[in-house]
């Protein structure tokens, strides 16, 4: 269901592309070219990209998955040595999936090969926006970019990864846990369409990867787990 609601969605943007020119320019600020203007004449910037308090939240939300997948693999390795002893604390199935998502979703699919070779610009590298390379819609790869580009964002399957993590929160810290990750979740891929780092597609469709791959690796360890049930 969610992975066919990705593809609807993809669907969606590519054949309305307006709506990512529309909301990237809500926080372009065109200007006057003081130097050689690209082939369409334009020349801006996106201001929230030279704020520094936008440039330290940004790096702080940037590292964030990184750092709560670590504290997940230190805690699977302590349920490892804990079941050697015979004593169980953590569902493994959940954390499990959790560090194979994290790892198969931003790190393999999105960082190393969708940027790599989806060829879609930034919107700060796309001509109506003051760069050079024009403007490809969501699931194009005819774009000219080369390396790290837009399709789709990296920090936005992050914090669509930390959502996935809410199942993880015990039910007595859920008051305390669960808004603060849904904030970060939903601002980290917002961050990025304001810095004009990409499009709204992009994020959206970056987030929307992580549970796909979440509870899709959920889903496969079951199967394993009651096959290997009904062969015990």
């Amino acid at each position: 269901m969610i992975f066919a609601l990705w593809w609807v969605t993809l669907c969606f943007f590519y054949v309305f592309p307006q709506i990512d020119l529309v909301v990237a320019k809500w926080f372009f600020v065109p200007f006057t070219c003081q130097e050689t203007p690209n082939a369409l004449g334009i020349c801006g910037h996106f201001p929230l990209s030279r704020d520094d308090f936008h440039k330290g939240l940004r790096k702080f939300l940037f590292f964030l998955p990184s750092v709560i997948a670590i504290i997940l693999a230190c805690m699977t390795a302590l349920e490892l040595r804990r079941r050697r002893r015979g004593v169980k604390k953590l569902d493994f199935r959940y954390y499990g999936a959790a560090l194979v998502s994290f790892v198969v979703g931003p790190y393999i699919l999105v960082n190393l090969w969708l940027k790599t070779h989806s060829n879609r610009p930034r919107p700060y590298e796309t001509d109506i926006f003051g760069g050079k390379h024009m403007f490809e819609p969501a699931g194009s790869f005819a774009g000219t970019c080369n390396n790290n580009c837009s399709f789709i964002s990296g920090e936005g399957a992050g914090a669509g990864w930390l959502f996935c993590l809410i199942i993880l929160v015990p039910p007595a810290l859920r008051p305390l846990l669960v808004p603060p990750i849904v904030v970060v979740a939903f601002v980290t891929p917002a961050l990025r369409v304001a810095w004009g780092g990409h499009y709204l597609s992009d994020a959206v469709l970056g987030w929307m990867s992580s549970p796909v791959i979440f509870f899709g690796v959920l889903a496969l360890t079951e199967v394993t787990r009651r096959r290997k049930i009904l062969l015990a």
